[in-house]
């Protein structure tokens, strides 16, 4: 099969086509014949080895037809979408013409929509909806701030939580995308800064911060008492909170928790707890904006590291075998 490899760590460059052979049917896991999949940050992160885990074919998420499966839990041909459950990260992932996932990270999905339009929805609204509906506990009338919401995590996370009732602060960089965000359900939107906490109404029932380190002491001065701050992201880096002293900087009573997509498929976290299916049907009808911001070819996965890389994306980006 045809894949997409790291061949050392380093920039987009460092992703080129080899053949390898097709991954072998073994029980527990399902091979899928990969008809698209989303880039991710996370990917990203892996091809630079930033992350102490990478394999040698990157991709955390696909969309496509089950090629083998021994358990019998799918059948073949069975349209599926398959995302983390070590994808990239300690088995290779779904780079390649074919990838092998273990069973509970992979669910059915019926929908005629696109294989480009599928691969917009998994990784980005499965982890949004965990962080508004486990993470944060978000109910209708409830005040949310999504800190990085022109992010593709960030876009799915308003849409979810708008029509679910939340009324929502989002922030933005670039004020080219304010009415964007005004278009996908945010109330309010601000320009992201690091003293966010002082130019938007408090106190907030919840905040989803996919900034990290760099904000989230900020968003945890944003909460009432008994509010809920999710840290979900790291597109403001990798750097660490310096000299962090949660005796001085932490509001008394804020609930904080993190949240990361390789949790999916573990006890805790079931990826049948996501209503995927419900999702999907939710894109179809045009009450999510789930269209892929950009759709690049297998061949061109080096320019989509570098639209990714360059924070020009605008939503979710997509390759098509």
């Amino acid at each position: 099969m045809k894949a997409i490899i790291i061949q050392q760590y380093g920039g987009p460059e460092q992703l080129v086509m080899q053949d390898l052979p097709d991954p072998e049917p073994m029980s527990g896991h399902v091979v899928i014949a990969v008809k698209a999949f989303g880039i991710n940050h996370a990917e990203t992160h892996m091809r630079k080895g930033e992350w102490a885990e990478a394999a040698k074919v990157s991709g955390i998420e696909c969309v496509g037809l089950v090629a083998a499966c021994p358990g019998g839990e799918f059948t073949v041909g069975q349209k599926v979408a398959a995302l983390m459950g070590g994808m990239g990260r300690t088995i290779n992932g779904s780079y390649a013409e074919y990838t092998s996932v273990p069973t509970g990270n992979v669910v059915p999905i019926e929908s005629g929509l696109s294989w480009e339009e599928l691969a917009a929805i998994p990784e980005s609204y499965a982890t949004a909806w965990t962080c508004l509906h486990r993470n944060l506990d978000l109910h209708a009338g409830q005040t949310l701030v999504i800190r990085g919401a022109t992010s593709a995590l960030g876009q799915a996370a308003l849409n979810i939580a708008a029509q679910a009732g939340a009324q929502v602060t989002a922030t933005t960089r670039n004020r080219e995308r304010i009415s964007k965000l005004e278009a996908l359900g945010a109330q309010r939107v601000e320009l992201e800064g690091s003293d966010l906490s002082r130019r938007i109404p408090k106190p907030s029932d919840a905040v989803l911060d996919l900034i990290g380190n760099s904000t989230v002491l900020d968003s945890l001065g944003m909460v009432r008492r008994g509010g809920r701050v999710c840290l979900a992201g790291f597109l403001g880096g990798l750097a660490p909170i310096a000299l962090f002293n949660p005796l001085l900087q932490m509001a008394s009573g804020v609930q904080w928790s993190f949240f990361g997509s390789f949790m999916f498929g573990t006890p805790e976290f079931p990826l049948s707890d996501v209503p995927l299916q419900t999702i999907v049907e939710r894109a179809a009808a045009g009450s999510y904006k789930a269209k892929p911001a950009r759709v690049f070819r297998f061949d061109e996965i080096c320019e989509a590291h570098r639209m990714m890389e360059s924070n020009q994306a605008g939503g979710k980006l997509v390759v098509r075998h």
